[in-house]
Protein backbone atom coordinates (compact mmCIF):
# COMPACT_ATOMS: atom_id res chain seq x y z
CA UNK A 1 0.00 0.00 0.00
CA UNK A 2 1.34 3.42 -0.96
CA UNK A 3 -0.67 5.45 1.58
CA UNK A 4 0.22 4.22 5.06
CA UNK A 5 -2.86 5.88 6.58
CA UNK A 6 -5.43 4.05 4.44
CA UNK A 7 -6.85 1.02 6.23
CA UNK A 8 -5.80 -2.30 4.72
CA UNK A 9 -8.87 -3.84 2.98
CA UNK A 10 -8.18 -7.18 4.66
CA UNK A 11 -8.20 -5.46 8.05
CA UNK A 12 -11.41 -3.60 7.17
CA UNK A 13 -13.12 -6.91 6.39
CA UNK A 14 -11.85 -8.41 9.64
CA UNK A 15 -13.17 -5.46 11.63
CA UNK A 16 -16.57 -5.78 9.98
CA UNK A 17 -16.66 -9.48 10.84
CA UNK A 18 -15.31 -9.02 14.40
CA UNK A 19 -16.82 -5.81 15.79
CA UNK A 20 -16.48 -7.03 19.38
CA UNK A 21 -12.70 -7.18 19.11
CA UNK A 22 -12.37 -4.01 17.07
CA UNK A 23 -14.45 -1.74 19.33
CA UNK A 24 -12.41 0.23 21.88
CA UNK A 25 -12.90 -0.98 25.44
CA UNK A 26 -14.77 1.65 27.43
CA UNK A 27 -16.29 -0.44 30.21
CA UNK A 28 -13.81 -0.66 33.05
CA UNK A 29 -15.94 -2.20 35.76
CA UNK A 30 -14.15 -4.63 38.07
CA UNK A 31 -15.80 -7.54 36.26
CA UNK A 32 -14.56 -6.38 32.85
CA UNK A 33 -11.09 -5.65 34.18
CA UNK A 34 -10.89 -9.15 35.61
CA UNK A 35 -11.77 -10.63 32.22
CA UNK A 36 -9.31 -8.37 30.41
CA UNK A 37 -6.52 -9.53 32.74
CA UNK A 38 -7.58 -13.14 32.68
CA UNK A 39 -5.38 -16.19 32.96
CA UNK A 40 -6.23 -17.34 29.46
CA UNK A 41 -5.16 -16.80 25.89
CA UNK A 42 -5.55 -18.26 22.43
CA UNK A 43 -4.20 -21.76 21.83
CA UNK A 44 -0.47 -21.65 21.07
CA UNK A 45 0.39 -21.80 17.39
CA UNK A 46 4.16 -21.96 17.94
CA UNK A 47 5.76 -24.73 19.93
CA UNK A 48 8.60 -23.75 22.26
CA UNK A 49 10.68 -26.52 23.86
CA UNK A 50 10.17 -25.32 27.44
CA UNK A 51 7.62 -22.86 28.78
CA UNK A 52 7.61 -22.42 32.53
CA UNK A 53 6.10 -19.98 35.02
CA UNK A 54 8.14 -18.64 37.92
CA UNK A 55 8.51 -15.60 40.17
CA UNK A 56 11.12 -12.87 40.48
CA UNK A 57 10.42 -11.65 43.98
CA UNK A 58 6.71 -10.87 43.89
CA UNK A 59 6.58 -10.50 40.09
CA UNK A 60 5.22 -13.39 37.99
CA UNK A 61 7.24 -14.31 34.92
CA UNK A 62 6.97 -16.87 32.15
CA UNK A 63 10.16 -18.23 30.61
CA UNK A 64 10.41 -19.53 27.05
CA UNK A 65 13.46 -21.67 26.26
CA UNK A 66 14.56 -23.48 23.12
CA UNK A 67 16.10 -26.93 22.84
CA UNK A 68 19.09 -25.25 21.18
CA UNK A 69 21.53 -22.59 22.38
CA UNK A 70 19.74 -19.22 22.39
CA UNK A 71 20.93 -16.22 20.41
CA UNK A 72 20.29 -14.05 23.45
CA UNK A 73 17.68 -13.27 26.08
CA UNK A 74 14.71 -10.92 25.62
CA UNK A 75 12.72 -9.50 28.54
CA UNK A 76 9.22 -8.79 27.21
CA UNK A 77 6.55 -6.43 28.60
CA UNK A 78 2.98 -6.96 27.38
CA UNK A 79 0.62 -4.19 26.29
CA UNK A 80 -2.76 -3.17 27.68
CA UNK A 81 -2.66 0.51 28.57
CA UNK A 82 -0.96 -0.25 31.92
CA UNK A 83 -4.42 -1.47 33.02
CA UNK A 84 -5.25 -4.73 31.23
CA UNK A 85 -3.43 -7.62 29.57
CA UNK A 86 -1.49 -10.50 31.06
CA UNK A 87 1.26 -13.01 30.45
CA UNK A 88 -1.37 -15.49 29.26
CA UNK A 89 -3.26 -13.14 26.95
CA UNK A 90 -0.03 -12.01 25.24
CA UNK A 91 1.53 -15.48 25.21
CA UNK A 92 1.43 -15.48 21.41
CA UNK A 93 3.60 -12.37 21.12
CA UNK A 94 6.22 -13.82 23.46
CA UNK A 95 6.27 -17.04 21.44
CA UNK A 96 6.67 -15.13 18.17
CA UNK A 97 9.61 -13.16 19.55
CA UNK A 98 11.25 -16.32 20.86
CA UNK A 99 10.69 -18.24 17.63
CA UNK A 100 11.77 -15.56 15.17
CA UNK A 101 14.77 -14.30 17.17
CA UNK A 102 16.03 -17.65 18.43
CA UNK A 103 16.32 -16.01 21.86
CA UNK A 104 15.05 -17.15 25.21
CA UNK A 105 12.24 -14.88 26.41
CA UNK A 106 11.10 -13.81 29.86
CA UNK A 107 7.57 -12.36 29.87
CA UNK A 108 6.77 -10.10 32.82
CA UNK A 109 3.48 -9.99 34.73
CA UNK A 110 3.99 -6.49 36.09
CA UNK A 111 1.50 -4.79 38.42
CA UNK A 112 -1.38 -2.96 36.77
CA UNK A 113 -3.20 0.33 37.38
CA UNK A 114 -5.41 1.72 38.76
CA UNK A 115 -4.69 -0.49 41.78
CA UNK A 116 -0.96 -0.02 41.25
CA UNK A 117 -0.25 3.33 39.53
CA UNK A 118 3.09 4.58 38.22
CA UNK A 119 5.82 3.66 38.94
CA UNK A 120 4.77 0.22 40.29
CA UNK A 121 4.63 -1.53 36.92
CA UNK A 122 7.85 0.12 35.78
CA UNK A 123 9.57 -0.90 39.02
CA UNK A 124 8.56 -4.52 38.33
CA UNK A 125 9.85 -4.37 34.75
CA UNK A 126 13.16 -2.88 35.84
CA UNK A 127 13.51 -5.46 38.62
CA UNK A 128 12.99 -8.37 36.23
CA UNK A 129 15.36 -6.82 33.67
CA UNK A 130 18.06 -6.52 36.33
CA UNK A 131 17.35 -10.09 37.41
CA UNK A 132 17.75 -11.24 33.80
CA UNK A 133 21.08 -9.42 33.53
CA UNK A 134 22.26 -11.05 36.75
CA UNK A 135 20.98 -14.51 35.76
CA UNK A 136 21.78 -14.48 32.04
CA UNK A 137 24.15 -17.41 32.53
CA UNK A 138 21.16 -19.50 33.63
CA UNK A 139 19.87 -19.05 30.07
CA UNK A 140 23.27 -19.86 28.55
CA UNK A 141 23.91 -16.30 27.40
CA UNK A 142 26.27 -13.54 28.44
CA UNK A 143 24.71 -10.57 30.28
CA UNK A 144 25.67 -8.39 27.32
CA UNK A 145 23.14 -10.36 25.26
CA UNK A 146 20.01 -9.25 27.13
CA UNK A 147 17.49 -7.07 25.26
CA UNK A 148 14.08 -5.67 26.17
CA UNK A 149 10.86 -5.52 24.16
CA UNK A 150 7.26 -4.44 24.56
CA UNK A 151 4.20 -3.38 22.62
CA UNK A 152 1.97 -0.35 23.28
CA UNK A 153 2.14 0.28 27.06
CA UNK A 154 4.81 -2.41 27.15
CA UNK A 155 6.77 -0.38 24.60
CA UNK A 156 6.56 2.55 26.98
CA UNK A 157 7.88 0.36 29.78
CA UNK A 158 10.73 -0.92 27.61
CA UNK A 159 11.73 2.64 26.69
CA UNK A 160 11.48 3.72 30.33
CA UNK A 161 13.55 0.77 31.59
CA UNK A 162 16.25 1.65 29.06
CA UNK A 163 16.21 5.25 30.35
CA UNK A 164 16.35 4.16 33.99
CA UNK A 165 19.31 1.85 33.38
CA UNK A 166 21.16 4.55 31.46
CA UNK A 167 20.55 7.08 34.20
CA UNK A 168 21.60 4.67 36.95
CA UNK A 169 24.77 3.94 35.02
CA UNK A 170 25.28 0.48 36.48
CA UNK A 171 23.65 -1.73 33.84
CA UNK A 172 22.65 -1.71 30.17
CA UNK A 173 20.76 -3.83 27.68
CA UNK A 174 21.81 -4.79 24.16
CA UNK A 175 18.76 -3.31 22.47
CA UNK A 176 15.19 -2.15 22.83
CA UNK A 177 12.29 -3.33 20.65
CA UNK A 178 9.45 -0.80 20.75
CA UNK A 179 6.30 -2.10 19.09
CA UNK A 180 3.83 0.77 18.50
CA UNK A 181 4.85 2.31 21.84
CA UNK A 182 2.94 4.97 23.74
CA UNK A 183 5.61 7.46 24.76
CA UNK A 184 4.14 10.98 24.63
CA UNK A 185 2.10 11.29 27.81
CA UNK A 186 -0.61 13.88 27.29
CA UNK A 187 1.06 15.49 24.26
CA UNK A 188 -1.26 15.14 21.28
CA UNK A 189 -0.36 14.17 17.72
CA UNK A 190 -2.51 14.18 14.55
CA UNK A 191 -2.77 10.37 14.36
CA UNK A 192 -4.58 10.34 17.72
CA UNK A 193 -7.47 12.24 16.18
CA UNK A 194 -7.28 10.62 12.76
CA UNK A 195 -7.60 7.05 14.02
CA UNK A 196 -9.60 7.60 17.21
CA UNK A 197 -11.97 4.67 17.65
CA UNK A 198 -10.00 2.20 15.53
CA UNK A 199 -9.22 -0.61 18.00
CA UNK A 200 -8.41 1.99 20.68
CA UNK A 201 -10.04 5.36 21.33
CA UNK A 202 -9.64 8.66 23.09
CA UNK A 203 -11.95 7.75 25.97
CA UNK A 204 -10.14 4.52 26.79
CA UNK A 205 -6.75 6.17 26.31
CA UNK A 206 -7.70 8.86 28.80
CA UNK A 207 -8.75 6.22 31.32
CA UNK A 208 -5.45 4.41 30.86
CA UNK A 209 -3.43 7.61 31.34
CA UNK A 210 -5.39 8.71 34.40
CA UNK A 211 -5.22 5.24 35.95
CA UNK A 212 -1.48 5.03 35.44
CA UNK A 213 -0.95 8.53 36.81
CA UNK A 214 -2.87 7.80 40.00
CA UNK A 215 -3.93 11.41 40.41
CA UNK A 216 -0.48 12.88 39.83
CA UNK A 217 0.89 14.97 36.99
CA UNK A 218 3.29 12.62 35.19
CA UNK A 219 2.62 13.85 31.65
CA UNK A 220 6.20 15.04 31.24
CA UNK A 221 7.96 12.64 33.59
CA UNK A 222 10.54 10.97 31.33
CA UNK A 223 9.98 7.57 32.93
CA UNK A 224 6.23 7.82 32.26
CA UNK A 225 6.47 9.72 28.96
CA UNK A 226 9.94 8.95 27.51
CA UNK A 227 9.46 11.38 24.62
CA UNK A 228 9.95 14.17 27.18
CA UNK A 229 13.33 12.97 28.42
CA UNK A 230 15.86 15.81 28.28
CA UNK A 231 18.23 13.63 26.29
CA UNK A 232 18.04 10.17 24.75
CA UNK A 233 21.78 9.97 24.14
CA UNK A 234 23.49 6.83 25.35
CA UNK A 235 20.45 4.59 25.00
CA UNK A 236 20.78 1.15 23.37
CA UNK A 237 19.97 0.63 19.67
CA UNK A 238 16.24 0.54 18.99
CA UNK A 239 13.81 -1.15 16.65
CA UNK A 240 10.59 0.89 16.36
CA UNK A 241 7.62 -0.77 14.64
CA UNK A 242 4.53 1.28 13.85
CA UNK A 243 1.09 0.82 12.32
CA UNK A 244 0.05 3.23 9.59
CA UNK A 245 -3.50 3.52 10.96
CA UNK A 246 -2.61 3.51 14.64
CA UNK A 247 -3.47 6.35 17.04
CA UNK A 248 0.06 5.97 18.42
CA UNK A 249 1.82 6.15 15.05
CA UNK A 250 2.98 9.76 15.22
CA UNK A 251 4.31 9.68 18.77
CA UNK A 252 6.23 6.49 18.04
CA UNK A 253 7.68 8.14 14.95
CA UNK A 254 8.58 11.25 16.96
CA UNK A 255 10.40 9.08 19.51
CA UNK A 256 12.35 7.30 16.78
CA UNK A 257 13.36 10.67 15.34
CA UNK A 258 14.49 11.95 18.75
CA UNK A 259 16.54 8.81 19.27
CA UNK A 260 18.27 9.36 15.93
CA UNK A 261 18.87 13.04 16.69
CA UNK A 262 20.57 12.03 19.95
CA UNK A 263 22.87 9.57 18.23
CA UNK A 264 21.06 6.30 18.90
CA UNK A 265 21.02 3.68 16.13
CA UNK A 266 17.38 3.24 15.10
CA UNK A 267 15.59 0.93 12.71
CA UNK A 268 12.07 2.22 12.06
CA UNK A 269 9.38 0.42 10.07
CA UNK A 270 5.77 1.48 9.57
CA UNK A 271 3.29 -1.12 8.30
CA UNK A 272 0.85 0.63 6.00
CA UNK A 273 -2.85 0.25 6.69
CA UNK A 274 -2.36 -1.50 10.03
CA UNK A 275 -4.24 -0.42 13.17
CA UNK A 276 -3.14 -0.55 16.76
CA UNK A 277 -2.74 -4.12 17.98
CA UNK A 278 -2.12 -5.70 14.58
CA UNK A 279 0.65 -7.80 16.13
CA UNK A 280 -1.60 -8.99 18.95
CA UNK A 281 -4.41 -9.91 16.56
CA UNK A 282 -2.10 -11.84 14.25
CA UNK A 283 -3.06 -9.91 11.11
CA UNK A 284 -1.13 -10.90 7.94
CA UNK A 285 1.22 -7.92 8.32
CA UNK A 286 2.16 -9.22 11.76
CA UNK A 287 4.15 -12.04 10.16
CA UNK A 288 6.37 -9.50 8.41
CA UNK A 289 6.75 -7.43 11.57
CA UNK A 290 7.70 -10.42 13.70
CA UNK A 291 10.14 -11.57 11.02
CA UNK A 292 11.80 -8.14 11.05
CA UNK A 293 11.91 -8.22 14.85
CA UNK A 294 13.59 -11.61 14.74
CA UNK A 295 16.18 -10.54 12.17
CA UNK A 296 16.91 -7.32 14.03
CA UNK A 297 17.43 -9.12 17.34
CA UNK A 298 19.60 -11.83 15.75
CA UNK A 299 21.74 -9.19 14.07
CA UNK A 300 21.97 -7.14 17.24
CA UNK A 301 23.02 -10.13 19.33
CA UNK A 302 25.57 -11.16 16.68
CA UNK A 303 27.05 -7.66 16.68
CA UNK A 304 27.33 -7.61 20.46
CA UNK A 305 28.79 -11.11 20.52
CA UNK A 306 31.76 -9.86 18.50
CA UNK A 307 32.71 -7.60 21.40
CA UNK A 308 32.07 -10.02 24.30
Amino acid sequence: MSDEGVLDPWVAEWIEANPMYATPLEDFTPEILELARGPYGPPPTIEIAEVRNDMVGDVPIRMYRHAYAPTGLVVYFHGGGFVIGSIDIMDGVAREIADKSGAAVVSVGYRLAPEHPFPAGLDDCEAVTRWALDHAADFDVAPELVAIAGESAGGNLAAAVALRLRDAGDAAVAGQVLLYPTVAGETEFPSQREFDGLIIGGKSSQFYRESYAGGRDIGRDPYAAPLHAESLAGLPPALVILGGCDMLRDEGRAYAERLREDGVDVTEECYAGQPHGFLNFGFPAAADAFALTGVWLRDRFAEVRKTV
